[in-house]
């Protein structure tokens, strides 16, 4: 019920700051209390007091919101496993979401894996396209928070540069669409903690932009020191078209290998169909086919096949999503045959009801 009395608030009441709090001056204070500086004051000057007081407040606001998006510690839990239910029953209540998922299973150290670092990346960089506005604030924190270290990593090991520098560019242009409509239940949180992370995405970017290869010190054999044969066979084992390019670029000898057509011709059978690759034919002016230049075509009419060498499992007996390399509470009799890869965009699926 409202209430109905005399508002504190009402006219004939003054109230005014001091050390020891906020105090209420009424008119027979003023008379017996002149010599209160705070009270006695023109209204300028108080109008003056209040700006720096407000000014104050958001100072402190913006420092408070500056600590909280710097704060390291990571809000998620190290375990291998976790179970997705999907609705309701007598023994559970409610359903797993991906934000969920995604705080409990153990990403932090999964980066460190060089099996599972491709996998964690391609799912981050999904996530980023679609679905960082369905993740509740821990979640988005500690998405920054993995991604950090992803960018530390690669900057120490001086390896996979390129598809975090997509990763990070695929951020930002997500990002800079989704603070646009902030105030629309869009992200979580503070839109200067949001801007602030925008601005460290633009700072690792550049710091991968003026990262230095420095060349391995080895004394024993190299590739290019292997026979031709050989080195077509070590190329054979690249899934990358730009992989190819990027040798190619190193030595001559190695940018003519590279230009073998078999070689490509096994790349685009590879990660497409027959049926793709018929819509897409180029054929040269000697009357052969331009499978290097398909192969770029087809990548962007098509998407490529996706290659890890450790994905996470999902036991279709007992619902629990885990790593490969763990053991799961299962009562089947054969977990082998219940157990099934998820890829990047089959973990996300999982997880739309």
């Amino acid at each position: 019920m409202p209430f109905l009395g005399q508002d504190w608030r009402s006219p004939g009441q003054s109230w005014v700051k001091t050390e020891e709090g906020w105090k209420n001056y009424s008119s027979d204070d003023k008379n017996s209390n002149d010599s209160d500086v705070s009270y006695c004051k023109p209204e300028e000057e108080r109008f003056q007091e209040n700006v720096l007081l407000a000014y104050d407040m958001a100072v402190k606001k913006r420092r408070k919101d500056f600590m909280n998006n710097n704060t390291k510690i990571p809000y998620f839990h190290k375990e291998k496993w976790i179970y997705v239910h999907k609705g309701s029953t007598k023994e559970r209540h409610g359903y797993c979401t991906l934000g969920e998922a995604f705080n409990r299973l153990d990403f932090c150290s999964a980066i460190k894996d060089s099996r599972r670092f491709n996998y964690v990346v391609r799912l981050l960089e999904l996530i980023a396209k679609s679905q960082l506005p369905s993740l509740s604030g821990v979640a988005q924190k500690n998405y920054m928070n993995i991604l950090e270290r992803v960018v530390q990593k690669v900057l120490d090991d001086q390896q996979n540069v390129r598809p975090i520098k997509e990763l990070l560019q695929t951020l930002y242009v997500s990002l800079c669409g989704l603070v646009q409509d902030m105030g629309k239940s869009v992200l979580v949180g503070n839109i200067n903690c949001w801007v602030h992370r925008m601005e460290n995405i633009l700072q690792w970017q550049q710091q991968l932009d003026n990262i230095q290869i420095n060349r391995p010190v080895s004394k024993g054999m190299t590739l290019t020191d292997l026979p031709a044969s050989l080195q077509l066979n070590i190329m054979e084992h690249l899934s990358d078209g730009r992989d190819l390019v990027s040798l190619g670029q190193v030595t001559p000898d190695l940018g003519q290998l590279t230009e073998d057509r078999l070689l490509w011709k096994r790349l685009c059978q590879y990660h497409f169909t027959d049926r793709q690759i018929r819509k897409r034919l180029m054929v040269s002016d000697k009357g052969q086919l331009e499978w290097k230049k398909m192969y770029f075509k087809l990548c962007r009419c098509y998407p490529v096949r996706e290659q890890y060498s450790e994905t996470l499992q999902f036991c279709t007996h007992c619902h629990i999503l885990f790593w490969k390399d763990t053991n799961h509470p299962c009562t089947a009799n054969n977990t082998e045959s219940c157990c099934k890869p998820v890829s990047p965009q089959g973990f996300i699926n999982l997880f739309k009801f």
